[in-house]
């Protein structure tokens, strides 16, 4: 991951500890074809690696059978980019080339990222049990840990090697019976109604006011 947490820590590297590494590799039988935000401090060792200068994970191709994915978690004001678009790739990965992808992501479940590209998209996810996930800080095993609860969310057809490689890291939900779902239809529904409530009654008072000028 080439990017911190949050905007402030932008020149750290926050990278996936050693035991994840292996689990990832374990569900992809020992093969990572593409980490695409990697860094020089990276102890995945994907077979492709994008990294910044040179190469933008977000617009180079991802059409690689095995993915894994830590991606920087603050935003890029630059770039005007968030990990929303990291797990659009993700998703969009997997539903073009057919790719198994994992990706180490913050717990954020009310968010519209989860809500689009991992609820009805992905295939499980691992609520992993550790308080304060500790990455690696630019190769080193130092500093304080995560501030938030992380997950590792998969798309791919493996499930059952998800499962019993990850069960030991925490809670595994199945996620398969959300594909394609219309998932959360009554709340967004009271919520277009809302906005056409309200923009309703602004054209309502817009009206009145020109009827006043006349």
């Amino acid at each position: 991951m080439t990017a911190g947490r949050t905007v402030n820590s932008q020149n750290v590297n926050w990278c996936t500890p050693r035991r994840y590494v292996k689990a990832v590799k374990q569900v992809f039988e020992g093969v990572i074809e593409l980490d695409p935000c990697s860094n020089k401090w990276s102890i995945v060792k994907a077979n492709t690696e994008f990294s910044l200068p040179k190469h933008d994970g977000l617009v180079e191709s991802w059409k690689y059978k095995t993915i894994y994915v830590n991606p920087p978690y603050g935003a890029d004001r630059e770039k005007g980019t968030t990990i929303k678009h990291w797990l659009y790739k993700c998703a969009d990965a997997n539903n073009r080339f057919h790719s198994e992808v994992l990706a180490l992501i913050p717990v954020a479940t009310n968010t519209s990222h989860w809500k689009e590209y991992i609820w009805g998209k992905a295939t499980a996810v691992c609520f992993l049990y550790e308080t304060r996930l500790k990455f690696l800080e630019n190769g080193n095993m130092e500093g304080k840990g995560a501030p938030m609860s992380c997950a590792m969310v998969y798309w791919g057809k493996n499930y059952a090697v998800f499962f019993n490689v990850f069960l030991k890291f925490g809670a595994v939900v199945d996620l398969r019976k959300l594909k394609d779902k219309a998932i959360g239809e009554e709340i967004i529904i009271k919520k277009r109604r809302k906005v056409f409530s309200q923009d309703t009654i602004f054209d309502i008072e817009n009206n009145s006011n020109q009827l006043d000028l006349l």
